[in-house]
């Protein structure tokens, strides 16, 4: 199969407009609508329902979107692999969600990449449920998460933790002031929610819920308001008078796990990187 026809099925199914989708793709909207008229001939089903501006995936195209996906980072991984054999190099690839990303593997990125000398990397974002299905498939050596994966061919390490806490645009809010004014809530997980829970009963809806961090970050500089973010997400902000710590807020720290597969074909070098971004830093731990 085409790959440019996958890559032109997630790009619309990412913007749910065709239009969007060409600019992004640099093609234009008639092309876009071709190849995906294309890949729905060779599926034999429809893709996309076409209800004015709102394009949503059909039942076939929910099945098809983690094999897209899959077959995308295959055929990168292997692109990858054959160019560097050319140059004896060894790739390492690693993944993580976008919130863990951010505020902790990418400041870590410099250190791995001095350390490791001659090692490539290849460094992405994806959901749990497809960085563990990478793992399984041996498309991914390094998996990183908020919750660690219960499954038998992994081996799961806690490489270190995220120090969250409350922060604002308004200083010297108390924590019901901070709660009940404009609130982005971030999900960080199952373990979040109940500390959450637990500790901040009282509390108005949130004007803003999403699962990225830098959405909410970018909310509350934008248009005022608090959030639960990582030190290591809002440092810059802190140190600028941008955002200020809620002082009577409790923190909520958030373990973050490395997971790998138990007989991966590099598991030494793979222990060493976990030793890598396990390396203290005061920003996070």
């Amino acid at each position: 199969m085409d790959t440019e026809l996958l890559k032109t099925f997630l790009e619309v199914h990412r913007c749910r407009h065709f239009g969007k989708a060409a600019e992004n793709l640099y093609l234009t909207q008639s092309a876009v609508s071709f190849r995906i008229r294309q890949l729905e001939s060779q599926l034999g089903v429809s893709l996309f329902t076409r209800h004015r501006n709102n394009i949503q995936l059909t039942g076939a195209g929910e099945r098809l979107l983690p094999h897209a996906e899959a077959m995308l980072l295959s055929w990168q991984r292997a692109k990858q692999d054959i160019a560097l054999a050319s140059h004896q190099s060894v790739q390492l690839a690693l993944s993580a969600s976008a919130n863990i990303w951010d505020p902790f593997l990418q400041r870590r990125l410099p250190l791995i990449y001095r350390s490791l000398g001659q090692v490539a990397l290849r460094a992405d974002t994806a959901p749990a449920d497809l960085l563990v299905r990478s793992l399984l498939e041996r498309r991914l050596d390094l998996a990183l998460l908020f919750d660690p994966p219960k499954v038998e061919e992994l081996e799961v390490q806690e490489l270190g933790r995220l120090r969250l806490q409350l922060v604002s645009s308004k200083a010297g809010l108390s924590l019901a002031q901070a709660l009940n004014g404009p609130y982005a809530k971030v999900d960080w997980g199952t373990q979040f929610s109940i500390q959450h829970a637990k500790l901040l009963k009282e509390q108005a809806p949130p004007v803003l819920h999403t699962g990225i961090a830098r959405i909410a970050l970018d909310f509350i500089l934008d248009h005022g308001g608090s959030a639960y973010l990582p030190l290591g997400l809002t440092l810059d902000a802190l140190d600028q008078g941008l955002l200020h710590r809620v002082s009577d807020a409790p923190e909520i720290p958030r373990e973050l796990y490395g997971a790998y597969l138990k007989e991966a074909e590099r598991v030494g070098l793979i222990e060493h990187l976990c030793q890598l971004l396990a390396a203290p830093d005061d920003n996070l731990q």
